[in-house]
């Protein structure tokens, strides 16, 4: 599957900077094209300066609302950054429409943090204004949810989120969530753990995106997991796992692989891999909720077989009864057995629900503030009534 990615604000534009990064590594490394172009679109000039593989010309990295921000971002209040993603709004698909095997791409994948004010704001918006122009691709959004201290100190992160969640919602094709929280890792440095989450976002879809495109006949698999498979899984809320299990780094050379404890051996394998999946979901959910699901199983191709394959779907349909699931195989992995799990058009995600309570709780108190603060404005203007004043 060929993506064209666009990152906004400073998170978008980071993640987006991943996808840059694996795009080169696929080619590099397997001679496939996976993304085929990445754009990153910001109000803050210096978020756009601190990037690594986006190219640097004003076509990928995109400056909007310079007369407003003064190159200095929207400051969270994404009602503005929605404002000014909707005036650039042609920049962006002009910038888009240059990338040389444009026509090739199989969809759009839009980028944003739900709590900033530019990614926030204008992550609809670009994704309403980019399904207008290209009515034959799905447009989806991957939307990162904010960490828990964000929450607990930031009460414009609730706003911001929510407004986020319902809008693009209503306008993308899928909704990936990114839960910020799941991926923090405490002994890292602040930089290192932002750097190694955006890392874990992305690395899901590396063999996802690399399975349809291959061509080498000893890596593609017996059944393909290919554009068609992840475009008609894809609808509403969706999270994306990843898991992998080992394999021993040395075999003798007349070892018996046909003996039962080995058989075992090598389903075990399979199942840990696809827990390890369901662990590690981008967004805390229930499996049952889904109403479509795809896994692509990954390994050396002599580690894979019916019964780790049939074991895996097994296992997969206790879990979401309701799902209709597609599966692949793509022999490409050579240390271990690796398993993608996307599970889609999910009915209910708490962490959402949550937002969206928190929000409607949160609205009288925040109005009657505001009125207090009026109030207290109101007298300080009374009480100066008879000062005279020097202008």
């Amino acid at each position: 599957m060929k993506l064209v990615v666009v990152g906004l604000g400073q998170c978008g534009g980071r993640i987006a900077d991943e996808f840059a990064l694996i795009g080169k590594r696929a080619s590099c490394q397997r001679g496939l094209e996976i993304i085929t172009g990445t754009f990153a679109v910001n109000t803050d000039e210096a978020d756009l300066s601190g990037l690594r593989a986006v190219r640097s010309d004003f076509q990928h990295r995109i400056m909007l609302g310079g007369r407003k921000t003064g190159g200095h971002g929207v400051g969270k209040i994404n009602e503005l950054g929605a404002e000014i993603a909707r005036e650039g709004s042609d920049k962006v698909v002009d910038a888009i429409r240059t990338t040389k095997r444009f026509w090739e791409t199989d969809a759009f994948l839009l980028i944003a943090a739900a709590a900033g004010g530019t990614g926030s704001g204008g992550l609809p918006v670009l994704t309403e204004a980019i399904k207008e122009r290209y009515l034959d691709k799905p447009v989806y959004a991957l939307v990162v949810l904010p960490f828990e201290h964000e929450e607990n100190t930031e009460e414009r992160c609730f706003y911001n989120t929510a407004t986020c969640l319902k809008t693009i919602y209503e306008v993308a094709d899928a909704v990936f969530l990114m839960d910020n929280q799941r991926y923090v890792r405490k002994d890292a440095s602040l930089i290192g753990n932002m750097q190694m989450i955006n890392q874990q976002i992305v690395e899901p879809f590396y063999n996802l995106l690399c399975a349809g495109e291959e061509k080498k006949r000893k890596h593609i698999g017996a059944r393909i997991i290919d554009a068609g498979d992840i475009i008609q899984t894809l609808g509403g809320w969706t999270v994306i796992g990843h898991g992998m299990s080992p394999l021993p780094l040395f075999r003798f050379p007349f070892e018996r692989r046909r003996h039962f404890r080995k058989k075992g051996t090598e389903t075990h394998k399979g199942i840990e891999a696809m827990d390890e999946a369901l662990s590690e979901l981008s967004v805390g959910c229930r499996p049952k909720d889904a109403g479509s699901a795809l896994y692509l199983l990954s390994a050396p191709s002599k580690e894979m077989n019916l019964d780790i394959v049939k074991e895996i779907g097994d296992y997969l349909k206790e879990l979401a009864e309701e799902a209709l699931i597609r599966s692949g195989d793509y022999p490409r992995e050579k240390g271990g057995v690796s398993v993608t799990l996307v599970l889609s058009q999910l009915s209910d995600v708490e962490r959402v629900r949550g937002f969206y309570y928190k929000l409607k709780d949160s609205i009288p108190m925040i109005r009657q503030r505001e009125k207090e603060a009026e109030q207290k404005l109101k007298e300080i203007a009374d009480a100066s009534k008879d000062i005279p004043s020097l202008l």
